[in-house]
């Protein structure tokens, strides 16, 4: 995550150097910035970094309005836009709570000529965005299977998933592509919205259904704390071991401590909110039109580099 944080850090600094000149001169912007609510610790995260990143951004650029608003589903998040489509947004940065419901919403704002900047999750037509911000959903399923195949080898897993999303078909197809060919075996997967709650409940239905299960790919640290309570309650000593994801402080100190529970975790950064923000900004201030795909690698964090990941004032 240093090595993401350090990107990010270069990339606001090279933008803000860019734009020093332009800000002589006070141009009206207005970018509104639509995001889910704090409903786990990845999207808490990200909600933190949207309120500080716009705070600075108005700083550094005179003239600049960001309006960020949170909501809690994917039909409130549709109204949200209404909502700022009539404030006669020039941009609109939006990380879509699922990929079915904002599709239509956000081509709609597209049709009254806004810039569209998509986070994360992604729309089913990606034609609609101009700018595309994520982390590596693609190699943080490689990376996560691939060490299920080189550490347990052969054994029978459980699977946790997302959200019905872009990204979340992304990291599931790609795990279980690293797997192909080895003796690992997914036995059981199940949607859990990245929620420790329902991982909770999910956890319990794989426990209560499946009598050995030898380790757990959860896709997610919110709901990997979730799995692991659930473990914790029904006293199973059989599964080796739980992989999340996200890079979760709590997670990443497990990690670096050497819990056997907890071995490795994987990148995946709601820092990139701020990095989505700064580029749609410096689209209309600085004389570098901002187009195309952002990806933040995923990485694998393991005992030897948490330390490097770890960062204790985090919010996440």
């Amino acid at each position: 995550m240093k090595a993401t944080v350090l990107k990010i850090a270069m990339a606001a600094g090279l933008m803000a150097g860019v734009a020093t000149g332009a800000m002589a001169q006070q141009k009206n912007v207005t970018i509104g910035v639509s995001i889910p609510a704090a409903t786990h610790g990845w999207t808490g995260g990200a909600v933190y970094h949207a309120q500080e990143t716009a705070k600075e951004l108005e700083k550094m650029y005179p003239g600049l309005k960001v309006i960020v608003k949170t909501s809690p589903d994917g039909a409130s998040q549709a109204n949200a836009l209404d909502d700022l489509t009539a404030q006669k947004i020039d941009a609109l940065v939006v990380l879509p709570f699922n990929s079915d419901e904002l599709t239509n919403p956000v081509r709609e704002v597209k049709k009254k000529g806004t810039l569209i900047t998509v986070i994360d999750r992604g729309l089913k037509d990606p034609t609609i965005q101009d700018i595309y911000v994520a982390g590596d959903n693609p190699g943080f399923g490689r990376i996560a299977g691939k060490y299920f195949a080189d550490t347990l080898k052969q054994g029978n897993i459980v699977v946790l998933r997302g959200i019905p999303t872009v990204l979340d078909e992304e990291r599931v197809s790609n795990f279980e592509k690293a797997i192909e060919g080895s003796g690992v075996k997914v036995i059981d997967k199940q949607y859990a919205n990245w929620n420790r709650d329902d991982a909770f409940k999910v956890m319990q239905d794989f426990l209560s259904k499946h009598q050995k299960i030898d380790a757990v790919w959860a896709a997610d640290d919110d709901m990997a704390l979730g799995v692991l309570e659930a473990i914790r309650q029904a006293k199973r000593e059989d599964i080796k071991f739980v992989v999340g994801g996200a890079g979760m402080k709590e997670m990443v100190k497990r990690v670096m401590d050497g819990d056997k529970m907890i071995p490795v975790n994987v990148t995946y950064p709601p820092a990139l909110v701020a990095t989505a923000m700064h580029v749609t900004a410096a689209n209309f201030y600085t004389k570098a039109p901002m187009r195309g795909t952002f990806v933040l690698n995923a990485q694998l964090i393991t005992k030897d580099n948490a330390k490097d990941h770890y960062f204790p004032n985090s919010p996440f």
